[in-house]
């Protein structure tokens, strides 16, 4: 009896040694699977975040792309605007603050040459002058003093004397003429070989004597000789 009892004490200990060990297996066995599980959802979260980052660097860079596009396409309309304006040279003299060559955009008028030439002197005269009228390339402008009249002030691009109604050459060989009681400086120094210094004796003439009543009186000028005046002769008109 006492045998059965100590095998029956054994038996038990036994049994709760098992239960004990198997509960400790089963508690590390869960601590185990949480483990894992926390892992996986630390790994879920990093790729997510990674995810999320390289989603705004992309979107950064799109941004980027498109800000180069459009300044691209700011730079090539800059470029077609430039490419589209077109410029005329025109040379002014006279009363004007710089005289010269000056470059203006095509369909501007004679008050833009004034302004572009520094503005009119004291003593001229606009009066006589058109200053809403348009400019083509290669033409002559001429601003009168207060002192003179003129009936031209537009040499044409062809080198004629040009008006309001004509501002093409005349086909009229009478109207490419120099009028010498109405012709300035400028007008008078186109003429071959009469200089500035002639030019203004021509103009000095006319004011002491009048108006030149036939173009043989030219002969009467200072500096005009038979071989000069042959050469103009045919060049000039009263």
């Amino acid at each position: 009896m006492i045998l059965d009892n100590k095998k029956k004490i054994i038996i038990s200990i036994v049994l709760l040694v098992a239960l004990a060990i198997g509960f400790v297996i089963y508690i590390l066995a869960g601590n185990s699977n949480n483990y894992s599980t926390l892992d996986l959802e630390n790994d879920a979260l990093v790729d997510s975040g990674k995810n999320v980052e390289s989603e705004q660097e992309n979107s950064m860079q799109s941004a980027d792309n498109t800000n180069v596009t459009d300044d691209d396409n700011d730079i090539d309309n800059t470029n077609q605007v430039t490419e589209e304006v077109v410029e005329i040279a025109v040379h002014i003299t006279g009363e004007v603050k710089k005289q010269g060559l000056i470059y203006l955009k095509e369909g501007s008028r004679v008050a833009d040459a004034i302004e572009k030439a520094g503005g009119e002197t004291e003593n001229a005269d606009l009066s006589q002058i058109n200053l809403a009228y348009v400019l083509q390339d290669g033409q002559k402008i001429y601003v009168p003093n207060k002192n003179e009249k003129i009936s031209q002030y537009i040499t044409g691009n062809s080198g004629n004397n040009d008006t309001e109604e004509n501002n093409t050459s005349n086909s009229s060989k009478e109207d490419s003429k120099v009028n010498i009681n109405t012709a300035n400086q400028s007008e008078l120094d186109s003429l071959p070989g009469i200089g500035p210094s002639i030019a203004q004796k021509i103009i000095d003439y006319r004011e002491e004597n009048g108006n030149f009543k036939t173009i043989e009186e030219l002969q009467n000028v200072k500096g005009i000789g038979d071989a000069k005046y042959e050469e103009i002769k045919d060049r000039v008109t009263v």
